[in-house]
């Protein structure tokens, strides 16, 4: 009982990273699982399937709210799925052993990513044009196959290519790769299925991630407001490093003598320099924001003070000359 409440725990802490970036959900979920010692393959399993749920809601959400783009969605969930129902399917042929570090490698990219893209000021400011099939299509199969061979990556493979191609509002990039991925979630589930069995898939788990999911979806839209995104990114990207190294430096046997402490310092110091950086673009942002809202405001002030002063001149009573004519102010 105990285990499902911290299962529970993740899958909405999960959710409440993946409402506010527009990803994470699989990463977090799978790197948790993965230091709980849960095999590669079914803790990707796990996670795909109670994504169907949480993605559902996500969808729907962003659909009420008009968050969704439902051209790109159609181009990007097909090509997608396929990709996912491949990376499902070979990441269930290969042993555990063999599983584990292809896994936390991925994961390890992906946080390593995080890390770099959100040290750096966020670029949400071109919007225009339209996204073409040729690159949706692409964009969408192989965040798929990462996805599923990862446990996840769908969000930080697709939800940065759009908001860098500017072509989309960030609201409606998060909104369509959130609803695309049910479809997503759900090929790699049937991946999985083929691949190890309904006994690859641990419906406890699958339960408890999705409760949790679906307490923090409403919550993910009050978090957005309170915790800038910039920290929450790179927040989130140290976390996966950090824990995701583990296992790769278990893999490669470098566990004993100088280099693993030397490794975590060196990875945790990576971790505060992104930290302090996001900190910094965060506050040159505000600060541009600050200025060009201060700079838009004393352009439009002239036009309503000239006014005032005709109006007044025009209102202002005349007064007498030494000859006795009248003379306006």
């Amino acid at each position: 009982m105990r285990k499902l409440l911290v299962l529970a725990l993740v899958g909405l802490v999960a959710q409440l990273i993946d409402g506010s970036l527009g990803m994470a959900y699989g990463l977090t979920s799978s790197t948790l699982l993965l230091v709980a010692g849960v095999a590669p393959a079914a803790a990707s399993a796990s996670v795909h399937l109670a994504e169907i749920g949480t993605t559902l809601a996500a969808g729907v959400a962003h659909w009420r709210f008009g968050n969704v783009d439902w051209r790109v969605v159609t181009r990007i969930a097909l090509p997608g799925a396929i990709g996912a129902f491949a990376g499902a399917t070979v990441l269930s042929s290969i042993s555990t052993e063999a599983a584990a570090p292809w896994m936390a490698g991925i994961l390890f990219t992906l946080g390593a990513y995080l890390l770099v893209r959100f040290a750096r000021p966020l670029r949400t400011d071109r919007v225009g044009g339209r996204l073409r099939g040729r690159f949706l299509g692409p964009l969408g199969l192989v965040a798929g196959f990462v996805d599923a061979t990862g446990g996840g990556g769908w969000g930080p493979v697709a939800t940065p290519a759009l908001l860098v191609s500017g072509r989309m509002e960030p609201r409606k990039v998060i909104g369509s790769v959130d609803t695309a991925e049910f479809v997503v979630a759900g090929a790699a589930s049937i991946g999985f299925l083929i691949g190890l069995g309904s006994e690859g898939f641990l419906l406890p788990t699958v339960a408890a991630l999705l409760i949790g999911g679906l307490i923090a979806a409403p919550l993910a839209a009050w978090l957005v407001r309170i915790v800038p995104a910039q920290l929450l990114g790179a927040a989130v990207g140290g976390v996966i490093v950090l824990t995701n190294a583990r296992t790769l430096i278990r893999s490669a046997e470098l566990d004993d003598g100088p280099v693993r402490p030397i490794v975590y310092i060196l990875l945790a110091a990576g971790w505060i320099a992104a930290l302090v950086l996001a900190v910094r673009a965060l506050r040159r942002t505000r600060r541009a924001h600050a200025e060009a809202v201060e700079t838009a405001d004393t352009s439009a002030a002239p036009a309503p003070v000239a006014l005032v002063g005709v109006v007044a001149a025009s209102a202002a009573p005349a007064e007498p000359t030494p000859t006795g004519t009248p003379t306006p102010r």
